[in-house]
């Protein structure tokens, strides 16, 4: 006698869906995309058509080609910004690089407290850029300097330093407070990066006679360069395309002497109203961090092919 075959059960419609690797992985990276597309693709293309046109507040304005780019570059408060830019970029970089990396070494230790002082650590990096770059902005003030008046009751100055009324001294003061905000970020990453080197290779360089500094030279940094090395790309577009700090601290003066690319950009496209120039100043950043990522992610990849 012949048992009757129990019916096969078709998969639901959602279920199929869902076992589809195609469909499911589109289904999931299509908000992304579409976040990227609205928030990073779209200004991106609004940009530069902008910066290729006449356009400023109130008129629709024209094509008018490569016109604002080469205005942009025949200005000479432009050249001191980009100037300024670059200058400012490769010294912060360079101080919160060395005082990030030293600060993650001492944290590597074992001391009492330690857990406490790396939640402290964070607070530069916590606190919004606004609010902590007043507070240096009151320190650094010409009148009401504590700065100042703390030099001066030491007896280490006779007259007040021009922190912010002078075009290098301001610009020197934003280099400060730009490593003292992003310090923290170079010193937490590293010291990841430390914690995955092993005990073991620190204690073999010691028994072959390594001193502190060899090791560190031959052992530590050698296996940290690729972590440093997007720490540092992170790092100098951020600081490449600072606003937030320069236009609280100095507003790009005394004398438009302390402009960066983005703060000028800025006033020409925001201020003045001027949206097709200020686009085409802005966009001189891009060719520019285009060149320096590609030739830290190039060095990067010859790091781990070796």
């Amino acid at each position: 006698m012949a048992l009757p075959h129990p019916g096969t059960s078709q998969p639901a419609p959602l279920t199929r869906f869902l076992e589809n690797e195609r469909l499911l992985a589109g289904l999931l990276l299509a908000p992304a995309v579409l976040l990227l597309g609205v928030f990073i693709a779209y200004p991106f293309v609004m940009g530069l058509w902008l910066s290729l046109s006449s356009t400023s507040v109130g008129n629709p304005g024209a094509f008018v080609g490569l016109q604002n780019f080469v205005k942009a570059w025949n200005d000479s408060i432009f050249r001191t910004a980009f100037w300024n830019t670059a200058f400012y970029t490769v010294w912060a970089t360079l101080f919160k690089l060395a005082l990030g990396m030293w600060l993650a070494l001492l944290l590597n230790r074992h001391f009492r407290g330690k857990r406490l002082v790396r939640a402290a650590m964070l607070l530069p990096f916590i606190v919004p850029t606004v609010l902590s770059t007043f507070a240096w902005r009151w320190m650094f003030d010409p009148t009401f300097s504590v700065l100042n008046w703390v030099l001066y009751r030491s007896g280490l100055i006779v007259t007040k330093l021009p922190f912010l009324s002078d075009g290098d001294w301001a610009l020197w003061a934003a280099i400060v407070v730009n490593t003292w905000r992003g310090m923290p970020f170079f010193a937490i990453t590293l010291l990841a990066g430390l914690q995955t080197i092993s005990p073991d290779l620190h204690e073999a360089a010691s028994l072959d006679g390594a001193n502190g500094w060899h090791r560190f030279w031959h052992v530590t940094w050698p296996l940290l360069k690729p972590v440093t090395i997007v720490v540092v790309v992170f790092s100098v577009i951020q600081t490449f395309s600072d606003f937030q700090l320069i236009y609280v601290l100095t507003g790009g003066g005394p004398a438009n002497s302390t402009h960066l690319v983005a703060t000028y950009a800025y006033q020409v496209g925001v201020a003045a109203g001027l949206l097709g120039e200020g686009a085409a100043i802005s966009l001189f950043m891009f060719p520019v961090l285009l060149v320096v990522v590609w030739v830290q992610l190039r060095y990067l990849r010859r790091l781990e092919g070796a």
